[in-house]
């Protein structure tokens, strides 16, 4: 992919998702070819450097025995457990030290799949001038969906890096894909 670093600019950000180790092979829940998406984003990193756009990071963050885990009724087997192993990011990804990292999954009474769905990231990024998100990660057909939802609920404009992606299904990824377009999100292929 041709990283369009002309176009990166003052009011943008680059926004990975969940890119842990929880949701790549070997992981908990692992997306097939989860890991893909790593040098993928560590180019789009690398450009947001060049440019001095910020960087940000969410991670699923969840409590033990969280309320989203099958065990207590929930979709999901137990995954991204704070503080284990498959709670960190990939060791592929590159974050730069200054990265701001978004914590979200930690309610006990819900889950919480979009970056910005009560973490106060909005608010955020509404007080830092951005008016334009990049946004790729972990798992197009559920966390980027609710999060490229979210942020244009918020008036964000939203650029989705396809190839920055995967689905946990491919019925589910262009699903998404669609109902990201009708939310007026751009998608990068």
């Amino acid at each position: 992919m041709i990283i369009p670093k002309e176009e990166l600019k003052k009011g943008d950000a680059l926004l990975l998702i969940d890119v842990q180790k929880d949701f790549c092979p070997g992981g908990s829940l692992a997306i097939e070819d989860g890991d893909a998406v790593v040098p993928i984003l560590n180019d789009w990193i690398e450009a947001a450097e060049e440019a001095g756009i910020p960087v940000y990071a969410s991670r699923d963050w969840h409590p033990k025995g969280h309320v989203s885990f099958r065990e207590k009724g929930g979709d999901w087997p137990p995954h991204c457990i704070q503080d284990t192993d498959g709670a960190a990011f990939h060791p592929g990804l590159n974050l730069p030290a200054h990265a701001v990292i978004v914590t979200k999954g930690v309610r006990f009474d819900q889950d919480q799949n979009s970056a910005l769905d009560q973490t106060g990231f909005a608010e955020y990024l509404n007080r830092e001038g951005i008016k334009r998100l990049w946004i790729g990660g972990l798992a197009l057909d559920v966390c980027v969906l609710a999060t490229v939802l979210d942020a244009r609920d918020a008036g964000i404009e939203t650029l989705v890096i396809l190839e920055g992606t995967k689905p946990v299904t491919p019925q589910g990824g262009k699903a998404a894909i669609e109902k990201m377009k009708q939310n007026r999100a751009a998608i990068l292929s």
